[in-house]
């Protein structure tokens, strides 16, 4: 089951913050077509938010066809986003764990490492467009 948190300095509206979550646990196969949601109820006593935050954020992934809500029974997963490419995700997954070890042992914290894939992440797709 995925476990919501979010990031009072990301500028992010926190509604957004949970949607981009599902999102990616549904890219990263965390979440799966049947997979239950968390109740509003679980997700305001976990992270210290607004029901109607939680609300807006689970109908506006109904509204994109991403899960769907059964009364008195929660909010279910309709369809996920990983596609082909999971198989794929292990082998990258090891190489950005050796390349944020390689950035800790630079004396990088954080946020500089942060900063700095961000940045690249950029740079890399403007190149592309």
């Amino acid at each position: 089951m995925i476990e919501f948190h979010l990031d009072a300095r990301s500028g992010v509206a926190p509604y957004m913050q949970l949607i981009r979550q599902v999102r990616h646990a549904l890219r990263l196969g965390v979440l799966n077509e049947g997979d239950k949601l968390p109740t509003v109820k679980e997700v305001v006593a976990q992270v210290a938010i607004n029901p109607n935050t939680v609300s807006k954020a689970y109908r506006e992934l109904e509204y994109e066809g991403l899960v769907t809500a059964r009364p008195g029974l929660g909010t279910f997963v309709t369809r996920t986003l990983g596609g082909d490419s999971l198989s794929k995700h292990e082998p990258l997954r090891q190489d950005l764990a050796r390349w944020l070890a390689e950035a800790r042992a630079a004396g990088l914290d954080d946020e500089s490492i942060e900063a700095l894939f961000l940045s690249s992440f950029r740079a890399f797709s403007e190149a592309r467009a």
